[in-house]
């Protein structure tokens, strides 16, 4: 769920730094349902993406699941794009940098998370993914040079990966829990940042619009997994109902869908607010698998969550930090989040 968008460190998503100002096309059309609503059903979608995936790789490889994925969510916004008479982005540059950006906050995190989730619970990998803020600061300290370490976002960094190893065990040696699909999670919520970071420093200034760079990011993202699905899966010889319905769902509602949600409400009450989403994904992901996967429920799960949760809210404090040199920022720039 995350888009080429330039910002300091993750806090939807993703997922999820205050625009310039909202794009033209964004700000003359009225809302018809209020933020708070479109709030609640964004972080309804993402909370209830992780539960999607773990149905669609019950019966398809993570690939074909990705792949889905990424093709019925630039189906999505290429219909808006088509109503709202919105152009690709050229140059040659900028779709090398889209690319890229495509690679490192879609085509790698979403197939990490469909691998991680054949062997972990879907609310794990929910938790996994609010890990994104905790990796965004370490990566922002070392490649962002405006970025200062301040005592409450250190504290809160401390605080965050103490979440994680509550969720784990780990003072039960991480008992039940598979170290492979728990890396796998882990390491989706770093690419996250990480492609965030090349983006600010690649694409930041741009006048397209959001739109219009975003659809062409998943579309990029789209061919990635068209060229590596065949190599690494085989045709399907079935196609399950349900677990079809989930990759559609997953990628219509969960990605496309969702982008434009989020993209609105950032544009209409801004990104401090909007990345607030980041906050109740785990909680209606852990809710999901457990209701309707029957996924097994331990004290430390809810508690390490929590705990994590407050740790990224700390990351992304800015009390007491010294002032940064203003930078450019491109149309409608918001801090992206992750599903």
């Amino acid at each position: 769920m995350s888009t080429a968008t330039p910002s300091r460190a993750p806090s939807p998503p993703s997922p999820v730094p205050a625009p310039a100002s909202a794009p033209a096309d964004a700000a003359t059309r009225a809302p018809r349902v209020g933020w708070r609503v479109r709030f609640a059903v964004l972080a309804v979608v993402w909370g209830f993406s992780f539960l999607l995936i773990k149905v669609g790789t019950s019966a398809y490889a993570p690939f074909q699941v990705t792949f889905g994925r990424l093709l019925f969510g630039t189906l999505v916004l290429a219909a808006a794009m088509a109503v709202r008479r919105t152009g690709l982005p050229r140059g040659a540059r900028t779709w090398a940098h889209l690319t890229v950006a495509a690679f490192f906050l879609n085509a790698l995190p979403f197939s990490l998370f469909a691998f991680a989730e054949l062997t972990i619970p879907s609310t794990l990998a929910g938790i996994c993914n609010a890990t994104s803020p905790l990796w965004g600061m370490v990566l922002s300290l070392v490649a962002l040079s405006e970025d200062r370490p301040t005592r409450r976002r250190v504290a809160g960094l401390g605080l965050g990966f103490l979440g994680v190893l509550t969720v784990l065990g780990a003072w039960q040696g991480f008992s039940g829990v598979d170290g492979a699909g728990t890396a796998m999670a882990l390491l989706a919520s770093l690419s996250y940042p990480v492609g965030w970071i090349y983006v600010r420093r690649t694409l930041a200034g741009r006048s397209e619009s959001h739109l219009s760079l975003t659809g062409a990011q998943l579309m990029l993202a789209t061919a990635q997994l068209a060229v590596v699905t065949p190599l690494f899966t085989s045709m399907p010889t079935a196609f399950p109902l349900v677990p079809l319905l989930a990759v559609v769902a997953l990628g219509a509602l969960g990605t496309g869908f969702a982008m434009l949600v989020q993209y609105g409400i950032v544009s209409e009450v801004g990104p401090t607010t909007g990345q607030m989403v980041t906050y109740f994904i785990p909680v209606i992901a852990t809710a999901a698998g457990v209701t309707l996967l029957d996924e097994p429920l331990t004290w430390n799960t809810p508690v390490g969550a929590l705990v994590v949760l407050a740790g990224a809210a700390l990351t992304q404090s800015r009390a007491g930090a010294a002032p940064r040199a203003p930078r450019p920022r491109w149309r409608g720039e918001r801090r992206p989040a992750q599903r």
